[in-house]
């Protein structure tokens, strides 16, 4: 799906925003899509290198039936480099070895797993969907079928028209917003305006989105870029949710500490006073930051300890001490 063919035996992808022009026998900068005598092929439909039952929370997405479960699958690849990819593994794997691994799975089996295991949704994770893009798509219109719920949890870098196809069929994304252009150019290869463009595109389209920033310590974590993401975020919508969360060291990004408990705080105090009404701290259970507010009267309404709900005070949406209409889908 999504490539045109542009002579000389080459193609030119159109499922990310790399546009990657592909010679014959060779792969895209995410190394599961391959041109084969002027055709491009998918090297990964099907072949399932993860398969998990999580809760929503982990995902993130705090605002999206809280408390239900999320069956989430991955296949090997990323059209991304991320210096501190936490799933290198399986992200970086068609980059470094010739062979795409996984277990053979049909969209028939993963919409009956997520059936047989009462998950209220499917998410298509760990690395980036886009990149497994019509496995996703056709997961996705049988569990549209079905009632199933789906997921993306990505890194924004889909393109305009795979994005128009898949939200009829997809009901919530996280979307990484890592850091400025400089920081994407540096750190994971690829530009910033594309993943902006997703953010606004998919809130169109009726998709709820929730936005993740990893913040790194020296990377990303000046007042001045948190200032901008938040005013962004507002200005496609108040009350779509932020989740400030703590960087640890990995892969390639090993020099940084892990990011300081006041950064997050910091940065949740920039995104409440630009107005948006859902800021959380993420990576740090216990501290209080994951908890949901009322964004009138101040109320908790949710206490979470990591991805668990010890605590809830709402009632169809609303918080039971003013009445205050919680926004999201699927909220108690």
């Amino acid at each position: 799906m999504l490539y045109e063919k542009i002579g000389e035996g080459k193609v030119k992808c159109h499922l990310c925003s790399h546009y990657c022009t592909i010679s014959n026998g060779r792969r895209g900068i995410c190394a599961v899509r391959e041109n084969r005598d002027g055709m491009l092929y998918t090297l990964v439909y099907g072949k399932v290198i993860a398969r998990h039952i999580d809760p929503i929370e982990k995902k993130p997405l705090f605002h999206f039936y809280p408390g239900s479960r999320s069956y989430s699958i991955a296949t090997v690849g990323c059209n991304f480099r991320c210096l501190h990819c936490q799933n290198y593994e399986i992200s970086q794997y068609p980059k470094e070895y010739p062979d795409i691994i996984g277990e053979v799975m049909t969209p028939e089996q993963v919409v009956r797993e997520a059936e047989l295991t009462g998950c209220k949704s499917i998410s298509y994770t760990y690395t980036e969907p886009t990149i497994f893009f019509e496995f996703a798509y056709d997961c996705a219109r049988l569990a549209h079928e079905k009632g199933i719920k789906n997921v993306f949890v990505s890194n924004g870098y889909i393109t305009p028209e795979a994005t128009r196809l898949i939200a009829p069929y997809l009901n919530a994304n996280n979307i990484d917003l890592k850091g400025d252009d400089g920081f994407y150019k540096k750190v994971c290869g690829a530009r910033l305006q594309p993943v902006l463009d997703t953010i606004k595109l998919m809130k169109e389209l009726g998709v709820w989105v929730e936005v993740t920033t990893l913040i790194i310590p020296t990377y990303n974590d000046s007042e001045g870029f948190l200032k901008w993401a938040a005013e962004f975020i507002k200005s496609i919508d108040a009350a779509m949710p932020w989740h400030v969360t703590q960087f640890y060291p990995t892969y390639k990004l090993l020099d940084q500490p892990r990011t300081p408990l006041k950064i997050l705080r910091m940065a949740r105090e920039i995104g409440l006073q630009a107005g948006l009404k859902y800021v959380y701290e993420g990576n740090v259970p216990g501290e209080g930051g994951e908890n949901t507010y009322c964004h009138s009267c101040g109320e908790m309404l949710i206490e979470r300890f990591g991805f668990s709900l010890s605590n809830i005070n709402m009632k169809d949406s609303k918080c039971l001490k003013c009445g205050a209409q919680t926004d999201g889908i699927g909220m108690p």
